[in-house]
């Protein structure tokens, strides 16, 4: 989760910021809580996407599950 990220979701939300120097200042701890947030939100996200059908193979009638989907939702909280 960038900073802008953070801003604007504590602007959503009515969260009030203060600003220096033009610069809104994000307390360590609402970064935090919103980062634990993103993270929690992401794991589930990524463990509905593995239990999902998402294809079956046709020779073999074996169904595909959303792993690679999985895979790519966790990896976004590490970019």
């Amino acid at each position: 989760m960038t900073k802008e990220d953070i801003v604007k979701l504590a602007r959503q939300v009515g969260y009030p910021l203060v600003e220096y120097d033009g610069t809104p200042y994000i307390p360590p701890l609402l970064a935090v809580l919103l980062e634990s947030i993103s993270d929690a939100e992401r794991e589930e996200c990524a463990k509905l996407a593995e239990q999902t059908i998402c294809d079956k193979h046709i020779p073999t009638g074996v169904n595909i599950y959303g792993t690679r989907a999985a895979k790519a939702i966790r990896a976004r909280g590490n970019t």
